[in-house]
């Protein structure tokens, strides 16, 4: 049974009329109120002042733009003001940029989207069924995200000079997938850097030049270039900060990886490239329609990510966007195809929310919507009996990424993680929210069972096999002793060392990283960053531990004779 499925049905947004070019033109004459662009104004007040790092926007109506403003200082040390020419980087927005060019030469007949990666990429592992570009494109390859594999390694990004060469052979490294080839949807960078090397490999130029012939060139977008060397002076570019108030720092990239971010563009350029969503003058209509076609995993996640692009609903409209973050840089490209309207935003402050701006600015620029209401659903739950709700409590373990899922009772209601869960039957709980669905399945084991977690992007099973082990249960000495020693991980390239941590346990990576131990079930403990769930060989002792971290499950460690 597809839970996602079935909870959803008939809740999810029509994508079809996206495929469609936007609206014609309004007779009406394209432009924004006074009030509007003060109400605009406000929402980026606090990065007017010129000591502050800040925004650039740009707003269209019907392709034609209507606004475009700067807010606060491209360089700090200078007191350089950002305007709508200032360069930024794009982050992940610059996803949909790799994805076109694969794209167009699909088109070109030069490689197929079903065609296995290790036809292009041969170093890659050979996993339990092909890897295609299709999945790149889609997140549902399962190769785990670089960057998070480096994490775990101790060298996070932003810690070392990183380049293509290095993401290939870290991800040719990893013996393992996040879960089998196309049963999930989980974003990952390292799909689109694969799809940057296979776009240069089949056309046999760089990223930059072939997406300056094919993309940037016929849409005229001549500030807009690929940070494929860091090291290279870009006149008019706005450098990143991190902090705020009086402590901003500066942070910017300085890694020569690109295809899963570093675009160098300005609003300006932004806005020509969305226009192409409705004039299809690069590629026609059939390139567009590919551009906006949603990816399916086999249980039916990642329902809204296209070509790097998602393609959503926001206040009763579709809207197709991708917002963006590297380094000190925030990003946000979005459409609204039925409105006419689009938003490009760029910023250099790294605590710039940019889709909380996108939704301000929306907000204000959009017709007014009537927004359909719906009965609360904390007002239609049913009643549970106390016995019952008392076994469902307990954790509850991902299989697949080993996370704990724990659900306590606390003043007569059931609680997932801490938040509230309101029964429709005794059997199938929903949040207040009506976005998360958490369905019992009994079968012959009694009240305790496993479930399943639906959520709009996700339908995951959890199990109930484990031990259950509140986090301040202590554990006796003997219990701990199995876990001490070395492990080491030729995925990661890591030696890490499970040592005493006054009654407890601590993961210490040399020089000084140490992460605290927490027990959250049987031979499972989580740190600050990650989830740990130790195994053990025939003689029942520890030989090792899978280590999860986000969008890198289960990189394998092995303990040290």
């Amino acid at each position: 049974m597809n839970v996602r499925r079935l909870v959803y049905s008939g809740l999810l947004p029509a994508v079809i009329g996206t495929l469609l070019p936007a609206m014609p033109v309004s007779a009406q004459q394209p432009t924004l109120t006074a009030a509007q662009i003060s109400r605009i104004d406000s929402l980026f007040s606090r990065y007017s002042a010129a000591d502050v790092p800040g925004c650039a926007l740009a707003v269209s109506r019907h392709d034609t733009v209507v606004l475009e403003r700067g807010w606060g200082s491209a360089n700090l040390e200078h007191t350089v003001s950002i305007t709508p020419a200032t360069i930024f980087e794009a982050g992940s927005v610059s996803k949909q940029f790799t994805a076109a060019a694969a794209l167009r030469l699909a088109q070109q007949g030069k490689l197929s989207l079903d065609d296995d990666v290790r036809k292009y990429l041969p170093e890659l592992p050979v996993y339990d069924a092909p890897i295609t570009i299709r999945h790149l494109i889609h997140h549902t390859s399962g190769l785990r995200d670089w960057g998070a594999v480096m994490s775990i390694a101790g060298w996070p990004r932003g810690t070392r000079t990183y380049t293509q060469a290095h993401v290939l052979d870290i991800v040719a490294r990893q013996k393992a997938l996040n879960y089998p080839v196309g049963a999930e949807y989980l974003y990952s960078n390292s799909n689109y850097n694969l799809l940057a090397m296979i776009v240069e490999r089949v056309s046999g130029k760089t990223l930059a030049e072939f997406t300056r012939a094919e993309l940037f060139e016929p849409l005229a977008m001549k500030s807009t270039s690929w940070r494929d060397d860091h090291q290279r002076i870009v006149p008019g570019r706005a450098h990143a900060y991190s902090g705020g108030g009086k402590t901003w720092r500066l942070q910017m990239p300085f890694e020569n990886v690109y295809g899963n971010s570093s675009l160098l563009t300005t609003v300006g350029d932004l806005l020509k490239w969305n226009a192409n969503l409705g004039h299809e003058r690069v590629g026609g209509a059939e390139f567009v329609a590919m551009q906006q076609m949603t990816g399916k995993a086999r249980n039916g996640s990642g329902s809204t990510y296209a070509a790097g692009l998602h393609v959503d609903k926001f206040q009763g409209t579709t809207v197709i966007f991708h917002d963006g973050a590297t380094a000190g840089y925030r990003a946000f490209l979005a459409r609204y195809p039925d409105a006419g309207h689009a938003v490009a935003l760029l910023c250099n402050a790294g605590d710039a929310n940019p889709v909380a701006l996108r939704e301000g600015v929306a907000s204000i620029v959009l017709p007014p919507y009537t927004v359909p209401t719906r009965t609360p659903v904390d007002t239609i739950g049913v009643a549970v009996a106390a016995p019952r709700l008392q076994g469902l409590a307990g954790y509850y373990r991902n299989p697949m990424s080993r996370e704990p899922l724990q659900l306590v009772v606390s003043g007569g209601q059931l609680l997932a993680n801490g938040r509230k869960l309101v029964a429709l039957t005794p059997g199938h709980f929903t949040s207040v929210t009506g976005r998360t669905h958490v369905v019992f399945d009994d079968g012959k084991r009694g009240a305790r069972s496993s479930i399943r977690l639906a959520t709009m992007d996700a339908d995951m099973a959890y199990a109930d096999t484990m031990e259950f082990l509140p986090i301040d249960s202590p554990r006796g000495e003997a219990s701990y002793s199995d876990y001490i020693g070395k492990f080491f991980s030729e995925e990661a390239d890591a030696t890490v060392s499970v040592v005493r941590d006054g009654k407890g346990l601590a993961l210490f990576a040399r020089p000084n990283r140490r992460s605290p131990m927490v027990p959250i079930y049987a031979d499972g403990f989580s740190t600050l960053e990650w989830y740990m769930e130790f195994t053990r060989g025939k003689d029942g002792k520890v030989d090792g531990f899978l280590l999860t971290s986000g969008r890198a499950r289960n990189v394998r460690f092995d303990k040290g004779k």
